[in-house]
């Protein structure tokens, strides 16, 4: 939750979350092309069946991915409006969003992406 708490605030924590998840999106593809070629370098068995499981996760994260944008989108257009309406900020309008709950999903698929990322990083070590 941003420091100072105000709909400005909040929308703009949902553009950098927004921001975030593209990158995410960016380094899916990027590890998907990475893949393919360590698949198409290799005839090692133990590597293939590997690579094949990473290939079945990334569906997955995009697919959380992408409604996790889409959810942070109508919010951040919500609070957009209350921007545009000089509305004050006001907790129980806040409460009655679903902000809380995209941060605690938001920080659940970080720590996500991270763990793949550094599992990644072990398949690349293990076989260069």
């Amino acid at each position: 939750m941003p420091s100072k708490l105000s709909f400005l605030n909040l929308h703009l924590q949902c553009r950098l979350w927004i921001a975030e998840l593209n990158g995410d999106i960016n380094m899916l593809r990027i590890y998907h092309d990475y893949l393919q070629e360590l698949s198409d370098k290799s005839d090692q068995q133990e590597l293939k069946k590997d690579i094949t499981r990473f290939e079945q996760i990334f569906p997955a994260l995009r697919k959380e991915i992408d409604d996790l944008k889409n959810e942070m989108h109508l919010l951040k257009m919500k609070f957009a409006a209350y921007v545009r309406e000089n509305k004050p900020y006001d907790k129980a309008v806040y409460k009655s969003t679903s902000y809380d709950s995209l941060e605690d999903r938001f920080a659940e698929f970080s720590k996500k992406f991270e763990k793949l990322r550094k599992e990644l990083g072990k398949l690349e070590a293990s076989y260069s």
